[in-house]
This record gives C-alpha cells, sequence and structure tokens, in this order.
C-alpha cells in the first residue's frame, strides 16, 4: 500500500504545483487518511514539494500531537511517510506544520480552508507571516472520487458485515421490543462480524415511524402490523457502506403496504439502472424522483436520492435535482428513495453499489439482502 499513498500524495502535489504552492497542509481527516494511511486526532499532513530526507528537503511529514495508538479502525500510517510527534502537549499540528513550511523556505502553503476554523487560519497566518496561503479546496475530495480495487474490496467486506448483521436480526423475535434496542443490537452484531463500528447512527423506525430519513430510535415498541425500517452500515478499514431495508412485522402486509412498498421499490430500481459511466448525476436522483412524483408524492421528499461513500458515510457525488457532474467508473453511490406518509409510516430502500460499464455488467450491488417485502 506504500505506493498507493505516496501516488495519491503525487498527484495532489502535481495539483499544487499547477495552482502555484509547492507544499500544502491536509487537515481533513478523511483526508489526512486517504493520503497517509492513518489519520490520529487532530492530526494533519505536511505535502512538501518533494521526497528526501533531511527536514529542510520539503518531505511529507504526518504530524501528531501525541503518539500513536491502536485504535480499531484508526488505521496505520504508510511506511514510507516520516510521522513526527510535537515536541509540546497540547500543540496544534497544523500550526506546527505551517511554522516547519516557513522554516524551509516554502513561500507559498495551500491549505483546506473548508476544514480550517477561523481561529486557526489566524493561527497559522500569526506563525508564519509571511507565508502565502492559498485554499488547496476539495482537490483531495476529487482524488477520492474514483476509488481503487482496494477501496472498493474494503467497501464490499463492509458490505457483507452489514448484510450478515441484518439478517440475524430478521430471524430474532421483534414484536415487543424498541427501536432503541433493536439499533444497538445491529451496532453490537456488526461489531461482532468484524466492523470497525457502525458506519453512522444506527436508525430503526417503526409504525408512523417508519420510512423516515434519519430517524433517531426511540422508546416506541414494535406492534403486529407495523411498517418496519432500518438503516444501517458498517465501517471497515475506515471505509463506510450503507444499506436500508423496510419489512412488515407479524401478518400479511395490508394492501396500502404493499403499494407503496412497490412504488419505492420501483423508484429504487429506476435509480440503480440509471447508474452507468458518464450519466448525469441529476439524472440518476430524476429516475427514481419521477416514479414517485407520478404517483403524487412529490411533496416531502429527500432532497436528494443517493450520494457517493467511502472513508467517509456522505462524499460527493451527491446526486440531486441540480447536481453537476457526470459518474466515473468506479465511484461507489447508494441509491436511496423514500416515502413517509405522517401518521401512518412509510418505506426506504438503500442500497450501496459501484459504477460500472455495461462491458462489465452494470452497476456492482455490494448490498445483498433481499429488497421483497418480508412479513417478519
Amino acid at each position: 500500500m506504500s505506493e498507493v499513498y505516496a501516488a495519491r500524495r503525487e498527484r495532489l502535489r502535481e495539483r499544487c504545483a499547477a495552482g502555484g504552492s509547492a507544499s500544502a497542509l491536509v487537515s481533513r481527516p478523511a483526508n489526512v487518511r486517504y493520503l497517509a494511511g492513518a489519520a490520529p486526532q487532530g492530526a494533519v499532513l505536511l505535502l512538501g514539494s518533494g521526497s528526501g530526507s533531511g527536514s529542510g528537503s520539503g518531505e511529507d511529514l504526518l504530524l501528531c500531537s501525541r503518539p500513536l495508538g491502536d485504535e480499531q479502525g484508526e488505521g496505520r500510517p504508510d511506511e514510507g511517510l516520516r510521522v513526527q510527534l510535537l515536541d509540546a502537549a497540547g500543540g496544534d499540528p497544523a500550526v506546527a506544520g505551517a511554522d516547519l513550511a516557513a522554516a524551509q523556505g516554502t513561500d507559498a502553503l495551500a491549505v483546506e480552508e473548508h476544514d480550517l476554523t477561523v481561529a486557526r487560519h489566524r493561527a497559522l497566518r500569526s506563525v508564519a507571516p509571511r507565508l502565502r496561503l492559498t485554499d488547496l479546496g476539495g482537490a483531495v475530495e476529487q482524488l477520492r472520487l474514483v476509488k481503487d480495487e482496494e477501496e472498493i474490496s474494503c467497501l464490499r467486506i463492509g458490505a457483507e458485515i452489514a448484510d450478515q448483521a441484518l439478517g440475524e436480526l430478521l430471524e430474532s423475535i421483534l414484536v415487543g421490543r424498541t427501536e432503541r434496542h433493536l439499533a444497538l443490537e445491529l451496532e453490537r452484531r456488526l461489531v461482532d462480524h468484524g466492523a470497525d463500528g457502525p458506519a453512522f447512527p444506527t436508525s430503526v423506525g417503526t409504525g408512523p415511524n417508519s420510512g423516515r430519513g434519519g430517524h433517531r430510535p426511540s422508546d416506541r415498541r414494535v406492534e403486529e402490523g407495523d411498517f418496519l425500517s432500518v438503516c444501517l452500515g458498517a465501517g471497515y478499514r475506515g471505509y463506510r457502506c450503507e444499506i436500508g431495508r423496510t419489512f412488515v412485522i407479524g401478518t400479511s402486509p395490508a394492501d396500502w403496504q404493499i403499494e407503496l412498498y412497490d412504488l419505492v421499490f420501483a423508484a429504487q430500481r429506476a435509480g440503480r439502472e440509471a447508474l452507468t459511466p458518464g450519466a448525469a448525476y441529476r439524472d440518476i436522483d430524476r429516475a427514481a424522483r419521477h416514479v414517485l412524483d407520478s404517483a403524487g408524492y412529490a411533496e416531502g421528499l429527500a432532497p436528494l436520492m443517493g450520494h457517493g461513500l467511502g472513508l467517509e458515510i456522505d462524499e460527493d457525488p451527491q446526486l440531486a435535482p441540480a447536481a453537476m457532474g457526470k459518474l466515473d467508473a468506479c465511484v461507489p453511490v447508494t441509491v436511496e428513495p423514500g416515502v413517509h406518509i405522517p401518521g401512518r409510516g412509510g418505506v426506504r430502500i438503500d442500497d450501496t453499489l459501484v459504477v460500472r460499464p455495461e462491458a462489465d455488467g452494470g452497476p456492482e450491488l455490494l448490498t445483498i439482502t433481499t429488497k421483497e417485502l418480508l412479513a417478519l
């Protein structure tokens, strides 16, 4: 993997050089991990003008405020990257990085302004007043957009873990248990099967709470005839997947439940089928949204029908009505339409897929738990 991280840093170095900066200070945790292999709390990556052996050579450094630990999911730094621990306890690695860049004779340093607070930005200017700070913008996020096969493998394993945890829950007795209890059990099962932890707070909604995006589990108990909607994800080696399913509890579904489920399923299928390299982000959203709009559910729909994921659970691209850009191959995304009827409940169906060309079989489905409307 050392060559992979070095190649990523070299691509970023080329972008910085094209923008007039010889060095960059990367502070956003997911971006640090992408380039360095690990992102200990508070750590930053100082990207120099080139590799070397001395502190003044412009080499790449991972600057940390505390010794590296063995925290699960934190990752391990690239073996080819020098790690430097700050001398003073409580020091800010970003400030130390700007000071070091200035000492190396760098005249311009690109920083992630979207990650730095105003106070931190002022501290950088204070420690290195002659250093010209430029905005790195979303350069690293753009590099992260297309995943390599090692990254996709991590997502695939995370999806398998999430599928396994969800499948085991469906085999247990659900009636009478609270949303909160079910969410905690799912998260425990994720870890039991090898996940770093949940990719995001697990959502479980029953009855009138079902189908609500981002619903926070409550003490409501599962009842016969409820819709039960679940959205969970597993983190594996830093990469995060997502799956959402809806079921009916304890009895045959009512007619309205079957109709609503079939509608959301059709919307999700339309979105999945539109995932081809070169397709516009907005067209994926439009394909899924049109099915729901046509059935009279235009109001109250989520602002987007899917999004990218990887080292973060919500990355670019955003599959939304006004989104600009087109899909590339090897970009993992979710397709997650849903409808919630206030007072009654609703349906959400959510998959993680990888965009692939038709010659390779089309979009690769990573989350494979059945989408059949099961009565549990």
